[in-house]
């Protein structure tokens, strides 16, 4: 062999046991995991319903969203300890809180900063956005590239009546329902009628839109009141979004993946 073809053979295993040795380290390497402040919510309170949309297929982009690993939510503690609180009233009046999202990691945020900006991308558009062109999503505020979510004390939610019973499996077209159609004919949920359902990315999924009312308005209000007075503040866009204050990491951004290992060994 010459000395320019053993000089290749020995850069060319180099290279592949560099290569080699830089996955097994990338392997090696822990997640990050939760600071002490955050807890699992059903260590917390484990009446409250969790149906935690993006780890499904079941949500406005239509695949499970990057950093969730296991359908837990994940809160700081003082923002658990309240919807603890919260939960006591409800079940008081024959209902109970429901979770579709908690705790989300930066790197789901950018999941979602991804797939708005390829316009192409129109799977769940018929259920969650059909009056909304996609390339207004960042203009209107549907999608953003920081989510308050990340912080740790923000959560999706809505309530159901108890005793709780499953929602019925979808029927064939029922994903191509618009969001804001009756209750009965769009995507099931077991929660109470709330005039559109969760990430309906609508005008009707403002919290006081005075198209609303009957019964939905005052679920939509039964919502807002018994969380306020828990310390949790609704934004006027969506009646399922919520925030306790004042907030533990009001100016931190998380990226720690949504699983039960990220909490492990934190105390209620």
């Amino acid at each position: 062999m010459s000395t320019m073809a053993r000089i290749a053979v020995t850069v060319g295993v180099t290279t592949v046991f560099t290569a080699a040795s830089t996955l097994s380290a990338a392997a090696r390497t822990p997640e990050p995991k939760a600071p002490g402040e955050f807890v699992s919510l059903s260590s917390v309170d484990p009446t409250i319903i969790q149906e935690m949309r993006y780890v499904s297929a079941h949500n406005f982009i239509g695949e499970r969203i990057d950093g969730y690993r296991q359908p837990v939510c994940i809160l700081t503690r003082p923002a658990a300890q309240a919807l603890h609180r919260a939960q006591r009233r409800l079940v008081h009046q024959g209902y109970s809180l429901k979770v579709y999202d908690c705790y989300r990691p930066q790197r789901a945020v950018d999941h979602f900063v991804r797939w708005a900006k390829d316009l192409s991308d129109e799977r769940r558009k018929a259920e969650f956005y059909p009056r909304v062109d996609k390339s207004r999503l960042f203009e209107d505020g549907y999608i953003a590239e920081k989510s308050g979510h990340s912080r740790g004390s923000t959560m999706d939610l809505t309530i159901v009546p108890l005793p709780a019973v499953p929602a019925p499996p979808p029927v064939p077209g029922q994903e191509s329902v618009p969001c804001y159609a009756p209750q009965a004919e769009r995507y099931p949920d077991n929660s109470v009628d709330m005039g559109t359902g969760f990430d309906c990315f609508d005008t009707l999924s403002h919290t006081d839109d005075p198209r609303v009312q009957g019964k939905q308005r005052a679920h939509r209000l039964l919502l807002k009141t018994t969380l306020a007075a828990e310390g949790f503040v609704n934004p006027p866009e969506e009646w399922w979004h919520f925030t306790h204050k004042p907030e533990l990491f009001p100016d931190t951004y998380f990226d720690f993946p949504v699983a039960r290992r990220s909490v492990s060994g934190h105390r209620p």
